[in-house]
């Protein structure tokens, strides 16, 4: 999983989202040159909108430093202690030790390649977001549900309790975000107390846009907002356009929304469709022909339809279920549950989901932005209520009509070839997701109060819970990811925060396989808290190493992207502890929200688990996605509970002691 970390963003004062401002008569988009773009994931060639929007969102564009290249003697020194603990023997852990000193020269030439691409060929870059783009997103050939996408459940809405009141208030609330964000008046993000801007590019990405799927290599389109101002409403596979702001460029008033929204549920439950949303499910490939028969069958009108879907603002799901809890909810915004899988448009930037009951969510399209940014509009929605949707709105018109995008191909649709690809894609994906177990443990014996008054980081804290618990699991440790975001780096997105460590090695092990709050003495208790100590110190500091820029699974990749045809990489990179190392099997981001009651992402490797968490105030909340095969997820939603309670004791005995 790619996510950022994303605890630690500030932002200025936003503008006033007054309905005042509708005395504007003039749009604050400004007209592209081109109404859509075609992206192929290289951010410097849509650059120039940075410079046409302008505003505060891109005001430091030009002046943001850029992604560097660690040395090879640095990453050699982070990288080892990360590995060591992968050794099996003895005999193993010296030839990783000599593979390691041996590096930095049999890497020589490599690193002066990287220096050159960083300093020449992407100088105007990161020397990193091609590959990063291109290789990590949108080659992949896989489904991109589960796979890439992740998701936000929301706190639920008091003055909202139905899927229209709820949904048309996000639509509001999205629709003011979407002109802060397009007029490019957002301010620009900032973190840490010196306040240091953040890299905006990835903004652009966010609204009127959605992935194109192609053989090899998909594509990203982004529609110039000043021409398209719908969104999308799917509704029992139906999806229509429905008008979300004016003019001026503000939201359309809450209760015309309110009533396309009725008119939308009104036809959608009484006419049948096939559900061709259920296509984009599928692996990329076949998608690609799907969407190529498509437009074949349909013509010019299927490719009409095509760009209205695609280019809406963003796409709201108008779910049949009632779901009560994190675990069902969490199912639904992931992949669409049961009942919702042809309810979606995968490839959407942004997918805002609503339950018949007003549960509500988030599911984003992950390729050319990760979820800082999306964090900053699902903050925005969380905190305008229907109450307060309806305070900021203007008198209603009544002139919102809505249409079903795809009630004039019909036709083409209801054919033998194009039914037979949405059984396909239907069983592929029901095989897809019946493999899938999510889990949620809702831990509410304490959080980050207790844990800073232990004199802890509290994402260090529960970093080392995941290490013991995934240890418990599985008798040994694997190797474990944390998102750190590097967006202080101009087009940067994420580093790996390496989270197993030979300091994290010797507290699991003194832990030991299962849990022993009682029977210990003082010494040994005292041992395992000074063990629990340096294994958060050591991940303290390798996620600040980590946030520079200065990680090391970066540099590898790098490095490795850069030999040429027939050159031997380093013997390093065959090396099984090497391997084993950046074998992600505990995919780990920290996303900490007081709106937010769950989020999450499917595991990275087949034989892992996806592992996203929050730490509150006074509870921790952990999403766990595996394999249903394996049978992990119940385990390790106990095996997390056990560690934190267990920590707890052993911070407890030490404050105890401090007192007498």
């Amino acid at each position: 999983m790619l996510t950022a970390r994303m605890t630690v963003i500030s932002r200025p004062l936003r503008p006033r989202l007054s309905n005042n401002s509708r005395t504007l008569s003039s749009s604050p988009f400004k007209p592209w040159p081109d109404k859509v773009i075609e992206c192929d994931g290289d951010y410097r060639k849509e650059a120039f909108l940075e410079n046409h929007i302008g505003g505060p969102l891109y005001k430091h564009q030009l002046s943001l430093p850029h992604l560097p290249v660690p040395s090879l003697d640095e990453t050699i020194t982070r990288f080892l202690p990360t590995a060591l603990p992968f050794a099996k023997s003895l005999g193993e852990r010296q030839t990783l030790e000599k593979a390691c000193s041996q590096f930095p020269s049999e890497a020589a030439l490599l690193q002066q390649r990287l220096t050159q691409r960083r300093d020449v060929d992407m100088q105007d870059s990161s020397w990193l977001q091609l590959w990063w783009n291109q290789m990590g997103y949108l080659q992949v050939r896989d489904t991109v549900a589960i796979n890439v996408s992740y998701f936000f459940h929301f706190s639920d809405d008091p003055t909202a309790n139905s899927n229209i009141t709820r949904g048309a208030s996000m639509l509001f609330a999205a629709a003011e975000f979407r002109r802060l964000v397009c007029s490019g008046q957002l301010p620009a993000e900032t973190v840490g107390k010196k306040r240091t801007p953040l890299c905006s590019t990835a903004f652009k990405y966010m609204f009127n846009a959605c992935r194109i799927p192609k053989r090899i290599q998909d594509t990203y389109r982004i529609y110039d907002p000043s021409r398209f101002s719908h969104a999308v409403v799917a509704r029992k596979g139906h999806f229509f356009t429905v008008k979300i702001c004016d003019e001026s460029g503000m939201p359309v008033a809450l209760k015309d929304l309110e009533a396309a929204l009725e008119r939308i549920v009104d036809v959608a439950d009484t006419s049948k469709t096939l559900g061709i949303g259920i296509l984009t499910s599928n692996d990329r490939d076949s998608w690609a022909d799907a969407r190529e028969a498509l437009l074949e069958g349909g013509g010019t009108e299927m490719a009409s339809a095509m760009e209205e879907l695609e280019s809406g603002a963003f796409l709201l799901c108008l779910d049949e279920e009632d779901p009560i809890s994190r675990r069902q909810f969490s199912e639904i915004l992931l992949y669409g549950g049961e009942n919702s899988q042809s309810n979606r448009w995968f490839d959407k930037s942004i997918q805002i989901i609503c339950t018949e009951n007003g549960k509500a969510g988030l599911l984003g399209e992950h390729s050319m932005m990760d979820g800082m940014p999306m964090v900053a509009l699902a903050d925005h929605i969380c905190k305008t209520s229907y109450s307060d949707a309806a305070s900021r709105s203007s008198p209603a018109k009544g002139d919102n009509e809505v249409r079903d995008i795809f009630s004039s191909v019909n036709a083409s649709i209801h054919n033998g070839s194009i039914e037979n690809l949405i059984r396909q894609a239907q069983t592929a994906f029901s095989t897809w997701t019946g493999k899938h177990e999510l889990h949620v443990q809702s831990f509410q014996g304490y959080g980050s109060s207790f844990i800073k008054k232990a004199g802890f980081s509290p994402d260090a804290f529960v970093q080392m819970a995941m290490q013991l618990a995934t240890y418990r699991l599985w008798g040994e440790q694997g190797g474990t990811y944390e998102a750190t975001q590097v967006r202080p780096f101009l087009h940067g997105r994420t580093e790996t925060t390496r989270t197993t460590s030979e300091e994290s090695e010797a507290f699991v092990k003194l832990m030991g396989l299962s849990a022993n709050n009682f029977v210990d003495d003082d010494a040994i208790k005292d041992e395992k808290l000074a063990k629990l100590d340096a294994a958060v110190q050591a991940h303290v500091k390798y996620i600040g190493n980590a946030a520079k820029g200065l990680g090391v699974d970066r540099h590898f990749l790098g490095l490795s992207l850069l030999a040429a045809d027939g050159e031997s990489l380093p013997a390093l990179y065959s090396h099984p502890a090497f391997s084993a190392s950046k074998t992600w099997r505990v995919s780990t981001s920290n996303l900490t929200h007081p709106k937010f009651e769950n989020w999450g992402y499917g595991e990275v490797v087949p034989n892992g688990v996806g592992l996203s968490y929050s730490v509150h105030a006074n509870n921790c909340t952990f999403g766990i996605t595996s394999l249903k095969e394996h049978g992990w997820g119940e385990k390790l939603s106990h095996l997390l509970e056990e560690a934190l309670l267990e920590m707890k004791t052993l911070v407890q005995v030490q404050h105890t002691k401090s007192r007498l």
